[in-house]
C-alpha cells in the first residue's frame, strides 16, 4: 500500500449546518456532489461530510460514541501569526475552542478548536517542516 490519505469523510449530525461552517464561513471550496453529501477539495485531497448515522451504518459500526474520537485534524499554516487568524476565523464561524493557540513543547505554535460536530482541528505552525503538500518549505 502506498502511504496517502485520499479523502477524510467527517459524520456530521446537520449536513446543512455542517456545509455552512466549511464553504461559507471557512471558505472551503465545494464540488458538485448529490445532495445527501457534500465535496471539499484540499490541496492532494478531499474532504467529505455526510450523515453520521449513514456513515456509521456504510461502516457497519454503530453512530453513537462522545468525547475524544482519538483523532484530530491537522491544519498547518506558515506563521503565528496565521494561526491566530485561522483558529479566529473558526471561531467566528461557530467553532468552540478547545485549547488556545500557543507555544509547544515541539518547538512550534498550535492551538485546537471543534467543528460543530465536535471534531478537533489542530490549527499549527511547525518550523519543521512545510506547511502543506503543495505549498513552498517554509523553513528556508
Amino acid at each position: 500500500m502506498k502511504p496517502r490519505i485520499s479523502m477524510i469523510t467527517l459524520g456530521v449530525r446537520n449536513l446543512t449546518a455542517s456545509i455552512q461552517f466549511y464553504e461559507a464561513e471557512l471558505g472551503f471550496p465545494r464540488m458538485e456532489s448529490p445532495p445527501e453529501v457534500a465535496f471539499f477539495t484540499l490541496n492532494g485531497s478531499w474532504l467529505g461530510l455526510y450523515d453520521r448515522h449513514a456513515l456509521a451504518e456504510d461502516a457497519t459500526v454503530s453512530s453513537e460514541g462522545s468525547g475524544f474520537e482519538g483523532f484530530t485534524l491537522s491544519h498547518n499554516v506558515a506563521s503565528e501569526a496565521e494561526v491566530e487568524n485561522v483558529m479566529r476565523q473558526a471561531l467566528d464561524a461557530g467553532a468552540t475552542l478547545a485549547r488556545a493557540a500557543q507555544k509547544t513543547a515541539w518547538g512550534g505554535y498550535a492551538g485546537y478548536f471543534r467543528d460543530p460536530d465536535g471534531h478537533l482541528w489542530e490549527i499549527a505552525h511547525n518550523p519543521y517542516f512545510w506547511v502543506g503538500p503543495h505549498d513552498e518549505d517554509v523553513s528556508s
